[in-house]
């Protein structure tokens, strides 16, 4: 446990050129490159052919969560630019209530320019269905992580909170693009299969699946299978620290249904994930039945899978265990499906529960993201970024993928 957080950030450095950076998507997203790695051999195709190297009758699991419209500008009567950054919901906490909230909901929110608004209420204006709509913000106190809550107001109980973001809400691309959102993003910047709103961000490994990629999978009978995960702003932030275990993971919220958990159980407790959030909500749901397995575990205790807890605990039960430990917990509570807070860091030392495959594009240097492919592939993955890099790979949210297979 002490050597995994003494893990050094510099050794997951690598040089990224800025056009190396893909500032937009391919016009087809199955068109893109696909890096294939199985058990130390590297090679390449492009992604529509994915199906070719995928096993017959597996199990692939895609995280359905829909990026929100999150960026809200207001301009004081000054003249200052004030930007919330709506992370997630606060009061009602559910995120399905608080998009269903009419008249006011509080939401804990990053804040650009904070020190131009310190108090006071600033409003803007905008048209939704053909009615004017005036929506106000107030800041109520300091969040954690730099974030502050922020109580939104708006005048019509005809309209609801996704209305005002759906109206007034810009798509949040990441910082690293160095461009504003355009149009076009609101297409590109989500995943086909996206449906639960949540996310501030896109599981970017989804970007490159097709109606025809998924036609491809029938003839091998592989099957499909979803989770959500919403995406929140932390998974950009860098990670200052020089060692691993002086950063601090940010928090996701994971929703897993009675049936993906049956299927799972069904194909082995193995599955194919798609993209670093699906890969840590599989692994962050064996470590869910293992709170549950816990004879102390007092029922009505929130579920959060802690950013340390699969190297400081001491564990026997296998994933098939795991899983049935949590559909007994559906069983008794009348339950479809399981929701849970996870802080889940996957680093090198990290053993791997359920996750066979990996889907993935290619992440930042000295990442969170990075180490965790390191933890799947070893020292290997200095090799695939640079087979990458001498091939022409476009890098990050709108570059190219792999496919990751270790024995």
């Amino acid at each position: 446990m002490q050597e995994t957080k003494k893990i050094s950030m510099e050794a997951y450095n690598y040089e990224l050129p800025d056009e190396r950076i893909a500032k937009f998507p391919l016009e087809k997203r199955d068109e893109s490159k696909l890096l294939l790695y199985e058990n130390g051999a590297i090679s390449h195709t492009v992604f529509k052919n994915i199906a070719d190297y995928l096993p017959e009758g597996s199990l692939i699991v895609f995280n359905n969560t829909r990026v929100i419209q999150a960026r809200l500008l207001f301009q004081k009567e000054t003249g200052a630019q004030i930007e919330v950054f709506c992370l997630e919901p606060h009061a009602p906490s559910d995120y399905v209530l608080a998009f269903q909230a009419t008249g006011s909901c509080v939401w804990k929110c990053l804040v650009g320019n904070a020190k131009r608004w310190k108090q006071g209420t600033i409003s803007k204006t905008f048209v939704v269905r053909g009615k004017e709509v005036v929506l106000s913000a107030q800041r109520l106190g300091e969040a954690d992580g730099g974030a502050f809550f922020v109580e939104f107001s708006w005048n019509d109980t005809s309209v609801s909170y996704a209305d005002i973001l759906d109206a007034a809400g810009q798509l949040p691309i990441p910082p690293y693009l160095h461009r504003d959102t355009c149009e076009r993003d609101k297409e590109t910047y989500q995943t086909i299969y996206s449906k639960i709103k949540g996310s501030v961000a896109a599981p970017t490994a989804g970007l490159h699946f097709t109606e025809a990629v998924f036609e491809s999978l029938t003839p091998k009978k592989i099957e499909r299978a979803e989770v959500t995960l919403h995406v929140g702003a932390g998974t950009f932030k860098p990670v200052k620290s020089e060692t691993i275990g002086e950063h601090e993971m940010h928090s996701e919220f994971i929703i897993v249904k009675r049936a993906v958990i049956e299927r799972l159980i069904e194909n082995g407790c193995q599955a194919v994930a798609v993209g670093t959030t699906s890969v840590r909500t599989l692994e962050s749901l064996y470590y869910v039945g293992v709170l549950l397995s816990d004879k102390n575990w007092a029922a009505d205790r929130a579920l959060k899978v802690n950013q340390w807890m699969p190297y400081e605990t001491e564990t026997t039960i296998t994933a098939e265990e795991s899983l049935r430990t949590i559909l007994a917990y559906l069983d008794a509570n009348g339950m479809e499906e399981v929701k849970a807070d996870t802080q889940i860091i996957i680093v090198p030392g990290y053993q791997f529960k359920i996750v066979k495959f990996i889907v993935t594009n290619f992440h930042q240097p000295q990442s969170t993201l990075l180490l965790l492919i390191s933890a799947y592939v070893g020292e290997d993955w200095r090799r695939i970024y640079s087979y990458a890099m001498e091939n022409g790979f476009r890098f990050l949210s709108y570059g190219d993928s792999s496919l990751l297979r270790v024995y």
